[in-house]
């Protein structure tokens, strides 16, 4: 029969899901501690300004379109417009090039946003969408203004009868390809984060709580402490931690102090 570690009517001090003591308070500067509000416009600042720097990025994204994307070729009988090649897959082209380049874009750019701030943050990965979407839409717009104007009868004249000229420069499937830049951004950096993003240490309860006036409770244990011992008919005695007790009774209780516990029946 052994004593208890911890004496049940004190809590165990190592438990870390154990209620605060009592006059305790949260501990300043701890994880749980909000931010401040220059924390947060410092946070908003720098998601703006990812929104910006991305969403110019957008103008390159308009020219490579406009010079890797392939044509839609037309010809003009000074009646109508028809396509010189009816079973051609340009006009598909022109969609994937824009998405291809818009994934491309989506990454490089999470890439970028990573390297320089590794902690991230709503604020930078809201930039990162904000700023692909904004992106996206320059470069679709940049694309078809600088590409082969939109008015295709008066091109059809200006080339003339039979004369090959090029179709305006579109997108047909307008929300997949606006789309792609910022879901990829948004992807590549939670993976980037996940994999090579900063961990958090392991929270400490002691960290958390910080008890007004009190004293660490040291851990009981064996050798530790005092234990009655105690016989039904054979007297009791009391056991000190340093290895030497005393033992009081009467009868069987000397003879059991005398002999060991429990007492040996001649």
């Amino acid at each position: 029969m052994t004593a208890p570690l911890t004496p049940p009517h004190e809590p165990d001090p190592h438990d870390p899901w154990a209620a605060p003591p009592s006059g305790s308070r949260l501990a300043p500067g701890g994880p749980a501690s909000s931010p401040t509000a220059a924390e947060r416009r410092a946070e908003l600042a720098q998601g703006a300004a990812t929104a910006v720097l991305v969403a110019a990025t957008g103008f390159l994204l308009g020219l490579l379109w406009l010079w890797l994307a392939p044509r839609v070729p037309l010809v003009s009988d000074d009646t109508a417009v028809f396509l010189k090649n009816s079973e051609g897959e340009e006009a598909i082209g022109a969609d994937g090039t824009f998405v291809l380049l818009a994934l491309a874009f989506g990454l490089l750019s999470a890439v970028a946003a990573f390297l320089l701030r590794r902690r991230g943050g709503i604020s930078l990965v809201v930039g990162l969408a904000v700023g692909g979407l904004l992106g996206s839409l320059l470069a679709w717009r940049v694309g078809t203004w600088l590409g082969p104007t939109s008015d295709v009868v008066a091109h059809a004249k200006q080339a003339g009868k039979g004369v090959t000229f090029d179709a305006p420069l579109e997108l047909h499937a307008v929300g997949a390809a606006v789309l792609a830049w910022p879901i990829a951004a948004m992807l590549a950096h939670l993976v980037l984060t996940w994999v090579w993003g900063p961990r958090d240490p392991e929270p400490d309860p002691g960290e958390f709580w910080g008890a007004a006036g009190a004293e660490p409770v040291p851990e009981a244990g064996f050798g530790s402490g005092s234990g009655a011992v105690s016989g039904p008919g054979h007297g009791s005695g009391f056991a000190h931690g340093s290895g030497s007790g005393d033992a009081s009774g009467s009868g069987a209780g000397e003879k059991g102090g005398a002999e060991g516990w429990p007492p040996r029946r001649s």
